[in-house]
């Protein structure tokens, strides 16, 4: 019998150390046999991937890609975590989003989310998105607000609200040091959301308040949601909410206020996407830019950011809904990972209306999953040491601040939304992102890569939405395709059938799958139903399967070879059946007989808004 010496056997003895150039020429050999003739760096330079900001994503990350040492949770600056333990104690707080007009049926949902698993709660009061700020006390009757920590999102009617709230507090004996969670107070972030000018002064009056009665409440919060829901990146959301950040200690100081003081009156909410290593740089870029600016404002040891995460409303999709399961499911993993305290997991159904029971439970069952079972909160920075992990928070806080310091060049935060600085720049980001998402680059499972035409619509309530008033945008990535299959949905209700594109397929089935696929892939992400029968047709049989199909529209699919022998004769002969327009799908090559080519890389909207228009779907 063989005896392993003590400190046990090395997992690569006898193996030599691989060279970054022999992986190198490894990727040459794999790449070449796809047809890509590249070397050197450029053989790298194919697999990585573009994310944005002018960051890039390579293949492979080693010990030379190590950064900085980021520190050590709970200490400046702040990367590995805001606290010494991270989350490991307790796990994230699960906040939950309620934004019922009807303050009865909101303390219902109140009341089963925190009997649950819920541990606090985000309500919307005033305006015409949330409960009555009359109707405050009835929707936390039964809660204990001791126990369960509330933020406000108030909107323009902040300052009633805050006051009912504390007067709540009052009324029910909760002890000032008890209390607990934020005001909400973030009047840049109205003026990003409604165009109203931004005040501070009311804002800095609670937090004194807070900061004399309240040691455990946060007054104010730096909210970059707005500007990711209106399509800004990553970078850009930071950069704004440092700007956010700097210009409330600037009013809170300026109130009276030490630095000090003035960093634990704030809150910072940013957007976790299904992204999850963009979600956890990002966080962890956050942490650190902000350590950054107490360290200049002379309050080092104030730096520690408090964090809630909500998962991105700009990902969520109307068709298939249940994909958005997966979505906030990475989206909080990525949260988690990242260091987020709170973190809010939107409903599913979030883009249809007010989510139902069911989705509500999925929601907040989300976090539990993740910790409970997945036991992601048991290491704190699980993801630090990740040579791509730091160096994309290198890169991202890099980015960032360098937006962040061309806002404070503009005159600051209020200036910069002004003057559409802001607005102008996220605007430019988002139509370059509409680009990618209409060519398919940046792909939408069940919208624009395998929709369902045959899926049954889920409806609920319409959620009451406040009138716009001149703010930033709100985006979303699947609203040049839903808009495509709006049209046909409408079409279908008003002639009993979907608009069709018949599929002709050329030669065996080994050759045109992949084609064909591609194709009837592309047309159902328009709403256009293709017709695939038979599997294959030649010039003699093409034009009895085109008339069968009830089409008006064909397409060719198969290979390049067969497209030079086949494809003028087929598209003759669906012409001479009465086909109004023929699509090929491939890129133009030495053959003819079509009038338009679909490919990878194609603008996919355009494309099929020019077909539906042609089609005369309304």
């Amino acid at each position: 019998m063989t005896v392993l010496p003590a400190d046990g056997l090395p997992l690569a003895a006898d193996f030599p150390d691989p060279s970054h150039d022999q992986w190198q020429s490894l990727v040459e050999g794999v790449l070449r046999r796809s047809g890509k003739e590249v070397t050197g760096t450029a053989a790298e330079e194919a697999l990585s991937t573009a994310l944005g900001d002018g960051l890039t994503a390579r293949p492979l990350y080693t010990s030379d890609d190590a950064s900085a040492d980021p520190g050590l949770p709970g200490f400046a600056p702040f990367t590995r975590g805001s606290r010494a333990t991270g989350n490991t104690t307790d796990g994230w707080d699960v906040r939950q989003r309620h934004a019922l007009t009807d303050p009865v049926r909101s303390n219902e949902a109140v009341l089963s989310d925190l009997e649950n698993g819920v541990t606090s709660l985000w309500i919307a009061v005033g305006g015409a998105a949330g409960v009555p700020v009359s109707g405050l006390a009835r929707a936390l009757e039964g809660v204990h607000l001791d126990l369960a920590p509330v933020a406000l999102d108030a909107g323009l009617d902040a300052g009633p609200a805050v006051a009912e709230l504390l007067a709540l507090y009052e009324a029910r004996g909760v002890a000032t040091e008890a209390a607990r969670g934020s005001l909400g107070l973030d009047p840049l972030g109205q003026a990003a959301r409604t165009g109203a000018e931004p005040g501070t002064d009311e804002a800095a009056h609670w937090a004194r308040t807070c900061g004399r009665e309240y040691p455990r409440l946060r007054a104010m919060v730096v909210d970059a949601l707005p500007y990711h829901e209106a399509g800004g990146s990553a970078a850009e959301e930071l950069g704004v909410s440092l700007a956010t950040g700097v210009a409330y200690l600037r009013a809170l100081t300026a109130s009276g206020l030490t630095v000090e003081e003035a960093c634990t009156q704030l809150e910072f909410r940013y957007a976790a996407t299904a992204d999850q290593f963009l979600t956890i740089a990002k966080l962890r870029a956050a942490r650190r830019l902000w350590s950054r600016v107490a360290e200049v404002c002379g309050a080092p040891g104030a730096g520690a950011q408090r964090q809630h995460a909500v998962t991105s409303s700009v990902m969520m999709t109307r068709r298939d809904p249940w994909v958005n399961m997966l979505r906030t499911t990475l989206a909080c993993l990525g949260a988690g990972v990242g260091g987020a305290e709170s973190v809010t997991v939107l409903p599913f159904d979030h883009a249809l209306g007010l989510p139902d029971a069911f989705a509500r439970r999925i929601a907040r069952n989300t976090s539990t999953i993740l910790m409970e079972e997945s036991h992601l909160a048991r290491v704190t920075d699980p993801a630090g040491g990740s040579w791509y992990v730091e160096r994309l928070t290198d890169e991202l806080a890099a980015a960032a601040w360098t937006f962040f310091q061309e806002i404070e060049r503009a005159g600051g935060q209020a200036v910069a939304l002004r003057s559409g600085m802001v607005g102008e720049r996220i605007a430019a980001t988002w139509a370059a992102r509409s680009k990618d998402l209409a060519r398919r680059k940046e792909p939408v499972t069940g919208v624009s890569e395998f929709p369902n035409l045959s899926e049954r619509p889920v409806e609920r309530e319409a959620s009451p939405l406040a009138p716009s008033s001149g703010g930033l945008p709100q985006v979303r990535r699947d609203e040049a395709f839903e808009a495509l299959r709006a049209r046909s949905d409408r079409h279908l209700a008003a002639t009993g059938a979907r608009p069709k594109v018949f599929l002709a397929a050329l030669g065996p089935a080994s050759v045109h799958t992949a084609r064909a696929s591609f194709a009837a892939n592309l047309f159902l992400s328009g709403g256009i139903e293709p017709v695939h029968e038979p599997v294959s047709v030649d010039a003699s049989t093409a034009a009895a399967a085109f008339a069968a199909s009830g089409a008006t529209t064909a397409c060719l699919c198969s290979t390049d070879a067969l497209y030079a022998e086949q494809a003028e004769d087929v598209a003759a002969a669906l012409r001479a059946a009465g086909a109004e327009q023929i699509f090929l799908a491939g890129r133009p090559g030495e053959y003819t007989g079509a009038d338009v080519h679909v490919f990878a890389g194609c603008d996919v909207v355009a494309v099929l808004s020019s077909e539906l228009d042609r089609m005369g779907v309304a």
